[in-house]
């Protein structure tokens, strides 16, 4: 996947003005961004084009105006924490996308140095449709294409995918390093590898089991969905989350990975309790005696030393979804010690370990080993897609030469 995409590395950037498609889709509480995890991220890649003699005009997406123009959703509210980070003068051009005059006056009077922020692109219906009139218009703006916003990278938009197409394109250094640690993860991997798959429902992370199965060694099946597994297998779950519609689906499943001879690593214990709160009274079932009344809320301790000595077997680990209801105590215990364990085993060299979806990452940064992994996604949407083995729009205009 990684091996035809071009980077910074490959383009003379001086005097070039370089449209650069960022994520700017940031939580704002009243006129204040409220996280700039993702504008830390695209710094580097802006930083670098402006040092090295280039105009970043930065093209981002903001909340969901649907191609109208909604001013509560302009973009102009990111530029005081953009310049703060950046640490250089951010221009706001305003437009609706229709008349790109605005744009252009602000393009030819930069001063060198200075970064341009565009007003959202989804303002204009032709953005979501990757309307070629619209691209043409984008493209005007500028000599070179790069996408540093691997989240959005599994939409067909304007200026995620036609834009690659219609000018010489590269990657910026976040999407280069989200690439090449997903092809660490996935695409040419040190084996064995071991997926781990939590989250509350089988329904949403279908096409996700069945492409892994294909792909890894072993597939750990956690928090809620475990539950389905469970019951497909002929065990009493009693009240617990379950989807028993989709008894025969995790069959099907288990007969996959039989076929592809990967090991499915399911519960062998729970953690139990009659109440969804907070330290509420809990105790350690076998998976053959859960109380009827009782919710299975977390994987018990048998069942973490069986997923730790499937980790000690592995070269990488691919995560996404966390155990159990870790967002409540004493329930986060058993994605609390595999992710300790998983940030172990990589600080030792022993373990290349990739992580990603939002539960994930905050169950990671909760248990405070979020920069211990080998490289954490916080792309979401993007990072399941590609899990589940779909193309994505974005990275395939970049390499398609």
């Amino acid at each position: 996947m990684t091996s035809a995409f071009k980077t910074l590395d490959d383009f003379d950037l001086t005097n070039k003005r370089v449209l650069l498609r960022v994520d700017l889709n940031v939580p704002v509480n009243g006129h204040k961004v409220t996280d700039t995890t993702r504008i830390e991220r695209v710094a580097k890649t802006i930083q670098e084009i402006a040092n090295k003699g280039g105009l970043p005009i930065l093209l981002a997406h903001f909340d969901r105006p649907k191609g109208k123009v909604v001013p509560e959703m302009s973009l102009k509210v990111v530029v005081p924490a953009l310049e703060e980070i950046v640490g250089k003068p951010v221009i706001f051009a305003d437009t609706n996308w229709t008349d790109t005059a605005g744009v252009k006056a602000a393009i030819a009077a930069a001063d060198p140095g200075s970064v341009i922020l565009v007003e959202n692109t989804r303002f204009h219906p032709g953005e979501e449709k990757n309307d070629p009139e619209l691209i043409a218009r984008m493209a005007a703006l500028g000599d070179i294409y790069i996408n540093d916003a691997f989240s959005a990278a599994h939409r067909a938009h304007a200026s995620t995918e036609g834009l690659a197409r219609a000018l010489p394109s590269g990657a910026g250094r976040a999407m280069e390093a989200e690439l090449k640690a997903l092809e660490a993860g996935l695409g040419n991997p040190k084996t064995p590898v071991i997926a781990i798959v939590g989250g509350a429902k089988v329904s949403t992370k279908i096409d996700l089991l069945e492409n892994l199965v294909t792909k890894v060694e072993a597939l750990v099946i956690g928090g809620g969905m475990a539950n389905t597994f469970i019951y497909a297998l002929g065990y009493d779950v009693g009240k617990s989350l379950c989807e028993r519609d989709l008894k025969e689906t995790a069959l099907r499943i288990m007969d996959i990975a039989e076929d592809a001879k990967c090991a499915i690593i399911l519960p062998i214990d729970g953690v139990v309790a009659w109440h969804f709160e907070a330290n509420t009274p809990s105790r350690i079932y076998g998976l053959d005696a859960i109380d009827k009344d009782g919710m299975v809320l977390d994987a018990g301790p048998q069942s973490i030393e069986k997923i730790k000595a499937a980790i000690n077997e592995a070269k990488t680990i691919v995560w996404n979804g966390p155990l159990g209801a870790f967002e409540i105590a004493p329930f986060d215990t058993a994605t609390v010690e595999v992710a300790k364990y998983a940030a172990e085993r990589t600080r030792k060299g022993l373990l290349t370990s990739i992580a990603g979806g939002g539960d994930t990452v905050a169950a990671l940064a909760q248990v405070g080993v979020k920069d211990d992994f080998t490289y954490v996604s916080t792309a979401g949407g993007a990072f399941l897609e590609w899990m589940e083995g779909k193309p994505l729009p974005g990275v395939d205009a970049l390499t398609a030469g």
